[in-house]
């Protein structure tokens, strides 16, 4: 299901997915915090929470630390996040004009740590490389999963992907319900992709919110010209966590290997 953003983002807090809502079977809350200098904003909730800066700067304070988080921009910089156990308080002033936050929450009552991740900490991988004829070829960004944080219940990361190129594909699916989230370089709300979800096409453009149901395809590609970014967020069930496929294991899933969708050995 897609979620249209009608307008540009107001300041402060846009609530997209709520997890006591209609959406409730994802988990999650999911929300854009909007802020220029001088902006502040405080939670203490009983949540997890990742905060994921897309770009801009501010200053936290938590735990008895304050911290300074900028990000220029989402398609030359890796993500800084700073990821908050139940109940921790934060307060956040923001340093530049513009500054766009994507904000997830689950219930986590086994998450005891608070870690801000920086750049530097975020596992890169340039994924398709070699395969169908360089048809996948795009760059993820993994910021939380099993192997990095044990006591997560959110894996998060981001696509940075090249115009004309696909992502989960070949198809692919999995138990547990992840939510994405669209922005396209250049930012002239001309830039689009397609995802096929189940039987269905969405079109994906700026801000859009899609929903992935658990066990049901989403391949996805960018229209040529057009770079497409998108935060992916995926929550483990209980007993059930979501493994990030190898980039082999991935790539497994191709059903005609002498098709010449093999990268030379």
């Amino acid at each position: 299901m897609k979620l249209k953003q009608p307008n540009d983002f107001s300041n402060g807090t846009n609530k997209i997915v709520d997890i006591t809502g209609p959406f409730r079977d994802y988990l999650m809350d999911f929300e854009i915090l909007k802020l220029n200098a001088g902006d502040t904003y405080t939670n203490d909730q009983p949540l997890e929470r990742a905060y994921l800066i897309i770009y801009g700067g501010i200053q936290v304070t938590f735990n008895g630390q304050t911290e300074t988080m900028y990000r220029e921009n989402y398609y030359d910089h890796n993500p800084v996040t700073l990821q908050l156990a139940p109940n921790t308080s934060v307060d956040i002033t923001c340093t530049t004009d513009n500054t766009e936050i994507a904000i997830f929450k689950t219930e986590n009552p086994d998450m005891t740590h608070n870690v801000l991740r920086r750049a530097e900490d975020t596992v890169v991988e340039e994924r398709g490389k070699g395969f169908m004829n360089e048809a996948g070829t795009r760059i993820t960004r993994t910021i939380i999963d099993k192997s990095i944080d044990p006591l997560s219940n959110l894996m998060l990361g981001e696509d940075m992907h090249y115009p004309g190129k696909w992502a989960g594909f070949p198809s692919h699916h999995h138990e547990q319900p992840e939510i994405y989230f669209y922005k396209f370089h250049p930012v002239n709300k001309k830039g689009f992709g397609l995802l096929k979800l189940g039987d269905d096409a969405v079109l994906l453009e700026e801000n859009d919110t899609v929903l992935i149901p658990p066990n049901m395809d989403h391949p996805q590609v960018a229209a040529p010209g057009y770079a497409m970014y998108f935060i992916f967020a995926i929550r483990h069930l209980e007993g059930n966590p979501y493994i990030k496929p190898t980039f082999v294991e991935e790539h497994l899933w191709v059903e005609q290997p002498d098709a010449k969708l093999w990268p030379d050995h």
